[in-house]
């Protein structure tokens, strides 16, 4: 059965339980396939990417609505009522998919509540290059399994920002590794190559500096290219394996 997320950011775990090792997480408005139900968890399937694993019932519901839009911004507070003066303390995160059921003002009503019209754009809606984004998660967080601006690993923030412009990529480093072919010198490296270690992915943001979710820096941060290798041969003896071309750009 096919469900749609009604929290802002849902985990999904490795086993059914909430304290289970969170492999992946899914946003407001994106699809998950049901297969099975264990208590309160279903077992499944983001419907994106086809990442297996449990989630919590709660954070599922049956939404036959069109997604229009998506949130173009870091984050954006909800409100109750269509002015200022009914925030709220939830917010959604960029990438949510939301569906619009009123118009007033400055706001736009979602099925979760009103948000400011200028944090959102049309579902289709593209920047000039998948890497303009990148500054709305400087410095987030690492977090392993987490694909939001809350908190995020390597591999999820190539998906989040390649996904943002409409352009399919798997959730996993090694996935990604094999999904794109084309294969380049680190001497011809240019913006939006990607770098791959054993179980790491950065992406170029030039021939000198790359951006990357950092486990050893426990955040998003930009590094130099040649600083970067050096740093995760000297502290985990792995070499980078390759570099790897989106043609799609």
């Amino acid at each position: 059965m096919l469900l749609t997320v009604k929290s802002p950011i849902a985990n999904i775990y490795k086993k059914n339980n909430n304290k289970s090792e969170i492999v992946t997480q899914i946003l407001l408005g994106e699809n998950f396939i049901t297969q099975s139900k264990f208590g309160k968890f279903y077992k499944g399937y983001k419907a994106y990417d086809k990442y297996k694993g449990f989630i919590d019932a709660k954070d599922l519901h049956l939404d036959k609505r069109k997604k229009t839009y998506k949130i173009i911004s870091k984050d954006c507070n909800l409100y109750k009522k269509p002015t200022i003066k009914h925030k709220t303390n939830k917010k959604l995160f960029f990438n949510s998919k939301i569906s619009i059921l009123d118009n007033k003002n400055n706001f736009i009503q979602t099925t979760v509540g009103w948000i400011l019209k200028r944090n959102a754009k049309p579902i289709n809606f593209k920047t000039k290059h998948f890497l303009d984004n990148v500054r709305l998660y400087l410095n987030t967080k690492y977090l392993w399994g987490g694909n939001s601006p809350k908190g995020i690993d390597c591999s999820a923030l190539v998906q989040e920002l390649l996904k943002f412009n409409n352009i399919y990529c798997p959730r996993d480093s090694k996935d990604q590794k094999k999904f794109f072919k084309k294969e380049i010198t680190i001497k011809n490296i240019r913006k939006g190559d990607l770098l791959f270690w054993k179980g790491h992915v950065a992406i170029a943001l030039n021939n000198k500096k790359l951006v990357h979710a950092f486990g050893a820096r426990k955040k998003v941060v930009m590094m130099g290219i040649k600083e970067t290798i050096k740093k995760i041969y000297s502290k985990s003896k792995l070499p980078l394996l390759c570099v790897k071309r989106i043609k799609k750009l």
